[in-house]
């Protein structure tokens, strides 16, 4: 016999599905959960007008912790209003020193969140249901208040401002701007150009990336790092607020004469395109350099690490050496050689006339006197085959040999008992007269001729300047 099974019928089933649906519905949408505990509920005072609504989020460094279940105000005159919160176990404990803000969120989701700090660990634990103070609180900042917070003075520059601004993106360019812009752009009005420069903005983020990235630096904590010298020079630019007003003041000054001279900074600024694009490829050159100037420096690591140590050893020389030329050595004795150096260049300048005769007396004896005592006469058959020179010192040895009893004086009387049979007389010799003597042949003649007077002499021109004399063409006069 089989068992008939009941089955359920499908308005039970419809109705069970419609319950599930809801319930799903229901806790995907914030619902509480039946049968959880109670949630931790913190209440804050608030001063101005919150702008929240039921039920805008409650958040812990951008996490959700719970939401917003009740806005109230305190009545009366005030603005101020009473926010409670129900927060979940993600945003326990809460301290007696937490602090509350409302912040906008953002485009997307509208409207406003509250902005909860726990506050430190070491203050007191709040329990549920306690309140804020107004003084642990911030509302949220609106434009409109801000604008009211100025003054018409200011309302109307920034007004002005903003009118200045969307008239130079919407108007059209003057034929002497176009002239002065990128021809790309030309014809174009500033949020047209904008939306132009759009098409390179992925190259833009691209080389930005990279910057950011070498931002981080090689090696870990370089960023912060480098925050921290900035830190440090930020604290001594306010150490210095007279100077630094100062500079703010000539930055102005320069600003002002950039406004004076707008036409030729826009030039300047029509120019950079073509300039950028030369700089591009000389950066593509530099940059390809780095990789030899590494290994330089690598290289040369070594030797600028053994400067410090050098310099260490030098300072006890340098000491010395300043020693040294202190008063009382080098520079006394600088002091002593001051008269000896200026007599010294007394006697330079006074002999630079010296040096000049000197000079064409060497010059003569190099190119007249040496060729002519190396000559060798050529007077067959009693050529002797060696330099004038040679010759004439040989002749000197004779003359001082017998030159002490050559004349009168001496003590010897020299006679000719007997001779050649050839009778010899010389011209006149000057004062002396004619000489006499008796040859054994007869004279073939006198070498060199006698030309009668003695050759002519110029004393203007240098003797360098002269050809040096032909001993060997000089003529054979006639015989005594």
């Amino acid at each position: 016999m089989r068992r008939h099974t009941p089955r359920v019928s499908n308005f039970v089933a419809g109705i069970v599905a419609v319950l599930v649906i809801a319930a799903a519905v229901y806790l995907a949408f914030g619902g509480p959960t039946p049968f959880s505990a109670s949630p931790f509920v913190l209440k804050a005072v608030f001063t101005t007008e919150t702008e929240l609504h039921i039920p805008s989020p409650v958040r812990i460094a951008g996490v959700d912790v719970g939401e917003v279940t009740s806005v109230k105000s305190l009545g009366g005159n005030s603005r101020a209003a009473v926010v409670t919160m129900d927060i979940n176990n993600n945003g326990l404990p809460i301290h007696a020193d937490a602090t509350a803000g409302i912040l906008t969120r953002i485009f997307l989701e509208g409207n406003f969140y509250v902005d909860l700090h726990p506050g430190t660990p070491n203050a007191p634990t709040l329990n549920s249901g306690a309140t804020l103070p107004a003084s642990n609180t911030s509302g949220p900042v609106q434009l409109d208040r801000v604008l009211a917070a100025l003054t018409a003075h200011a309302r109307g520059n920034l007004e002005a401002l903003v009118q200045g601004f969307g008239a130079s993106l919407n108007g059209q360019p003057t034929a002497a701007q176009d002239a002065a812009q990128d021809p790309s752009v030309r014809g174009l009005t500033g949020a047209q150009a904008l939306n132009e420069s759009l098409r390179y903005s992925a190259g833009a983020f691209k080389a930005s990336a990279i910057v950011n990235q070498a931002l981080l630096g090689t090696e870990p904590h370089d960023l912060s790092k480098a925050v921290q010298g900035n830190e440090q020079v930020f604290r001594a630019l306010a150490s210095r607020q007279n100077q630094l007003a100062s500079l703010v003041t000539t930055f102005d000054r320069t600003l002002a004469a950039f406004a004076a001279r707008q036409n030729d900074l826009s030039a300047s600024i029509a120019a950079l395109p073509p300039l950028l694009r030369t700089t591009n490829g000389a950066l593509t050159a530099l940059d390809a350099s780095f990789g030899p100037t590494k290994a330089f420096a690598k290289e040369i690591l070594p030797g600028v690490e053994q400067v410090d140590p050098t310099i260490g050893q030098a300072l006890p020389w340098l000491a010395q050496a300043t020693a040294l030329l202190g008063p009382s050595e080098l520079g006394g004795l600088v002091s002593d050689l001051t008269p000896a150096v200026q007599a010294t260049a007394n006697t330079l300048h006074s002999s630079t006339a010296l040096v000049s005769q000197s000079n064409t007396l060497a010059r003569c004896v190099t190119h007249n006197l040496v060729p002519t005592g190396n000559t060798v006469i050529q007077d067959p058959p009693l050529t002797t085959g060696v330099p004038v020179y040679q010759e004439l010192l040989a002749s000197a040895v004779g003359i001082a040999g017998a030159g002490q009893n050559f004349d009168g004086n001496g003590r010897y009387l020299r006679s000719s008992p007997a001779g050649g049979s050839d009778p010899v007389q010389t011209g006149a010799l000057g004062s002396q007269g004619p000489l006499f003597g008796n040859a054994v042949l007869s004279p073939l003649g006198t070498r060199p001729a006698w030309p009668g007077q003695a050759p002519p002499m110029k004393s203007t021109t240098p003797c360098f300047q002269n050809a040096a004399p032909d001993l060997n063409r000089v003529s054979t006069g006639a015989g005594p």
